[in-house]
């Protein structure tokens, strides 16, 4: 679980830096490219930080902690990370592994700021410890679920698995979708081949098919058997939890993986930040940088704000989500109590559905923004 501190600052800081925390998933069953685009961000952030003068002269150190896509993992590593001091906890891609580590830093009274979960019950219970930057699951999937309709797709399938987090998207796509005339029919990876799948959906009558599955597997095999099965060239593959936005996609699929709507949080111009922001994590990643990067990014950005007016006493940084505005690579971050969110939410990153260019598959084409 322990990997050594990321940032050459931390080696030499001794006992006067300040640490802040990162949950990380770098390997399997992880979603590791999401990872590894989630650390460049937040390890440039706390580069420039330290370039900057630090916290208040002291160096800022990042002590990451590979979550593998595990609860337990993560929950262990939150324990860890709170008896080694840091100020904050940073981090975390994939949902259930968030609620999982905010629950533990709640319970620890350890601030923790989500970068890129999105379900909307991040805890149990209203919290000022927790607070988060990206989108509510329930803000974006509804966003995604008006552009279904508005391309006249209202009959959709959905191929998911068992996952608290594809069952809150299910829900969200059913009770937005059916007030609009919608149905929303589930098929079940776990009983079904990708031939299978297939079989479905020329019976069922589907003009859009869903991925509510995790990447590469079974993701990238439904896709090639949907591609290639002639009763389904007119079906739109949907992929509203964000699988086609990195390299690996294109890689693992070529052409097939293009047309694919998902959702991403970036506006349509990057402002003089974020355009710096991204050229500098191209550098780092040697690809084009996901929104997951500049989450990063924000995350420190957001912190060290926090550390630098407030202090690092954790108390003092929980109470002060709302009142540190912090021009972030997407807009500026303001963080405020949201109905039916129980932690302190950036309300809202922007939202934008796009897809990979047929014509050019390294090429995003922006459908809606939201």
């Amino acid at each position: 679980m322990n990997t050594p501190p990321s940032t050459p600052e931390a080696g030499r800081a001794g006992g006067t830096s300040v640490r802040i925390g990162a949950l990380v998933p770098l390997t399997r069953p992880g979603w590791v490219e999401a990872g590894r685009h989630l650390l460049a961000g937040l390890e440039l952030a706390v580069h420039e930080v330290n370039d900057a003068g630090g916290i208040t002269g002291r160096p800022l150190e990042l002590l990451v902690r590979d979550t593998a896509a595990d609860p337990l993992r993560a929950a262990a590593a939150v324990d860890e990370l709170a008896g080694l001091g840091v100020a904050a906890l940073a981090g975390e891609y994939h949902s259930v592994v968030a609620r999982a580590a905010a629950a533990r830093a709640d319970a620890l009274g350890l601030p923790f700021l989500c970068s890129s979960a999105v379900l909307d019950a991040l805890t149990e219970q209203p919290t000022d410890r927790v607070a988060r930057l990206a989108p509510a699951q329930s803000h974006g999937w509804r966003i995604y679920a008006d552009f279904l309709l508005d391309a006249g797709h209202n009959r959709i399938a959905v191929a998911t698995q068992p996952s608290v987090y594809w069952a809150s998207g299910t829900r969200i796509l059913r009770d937005h979708l059916a007030p609009r005339g919608g149905t929303v029919t589930e098929l079940d990876m776990r009983t079904l081949t990708p031939a299978d799948v297939c079989d479905e959906l020329a019976d069922n009558g589907a003009t859009a098919l869903l991925l509510l599955v995790g990447a590469p597997e079974p993701a990238v095999p439904l896709v090639k058997s949907v591609r290639h099965d002639q009763r389904l060239a007119e079906i739109l593959i949907g992929a509203p939890a964000g699988q086609p936005e990195f390299p690996g996609w294109a890689d693992a699929l070529g052409e097939d993986g293009a047309a694919i709507p998902f959702l991403r949080y970036m506006p349509e111009r990057l402002g003089p930040l974020g355009a710096r922001v991204g050229t500098a994590l191209r550098e780092r990643l040697n690809t084009a940088p996901s929104f997951v990067a500049f989450e990063g990014y924000d995350t420190v950005a957001v912190l060290a704000g926090i550390l630098r007016t407030h202090g690092t006493d954790r108390v003092r940084t929980a109470a002060s989500w709302p009142r540190v505005p912090v021009e972030g690579t997407r807009g500026q971050i303001r963080f405020s109590r949201t109905p039916g969110i129980g932690v302190r939410q950036w309300a809202w990153a922007p939202v934008q559905v796009v897809d990979r260019d047929p014509a050019r598959p390294d090429r995003f084409r922006v459908l809606r923004s939201g």
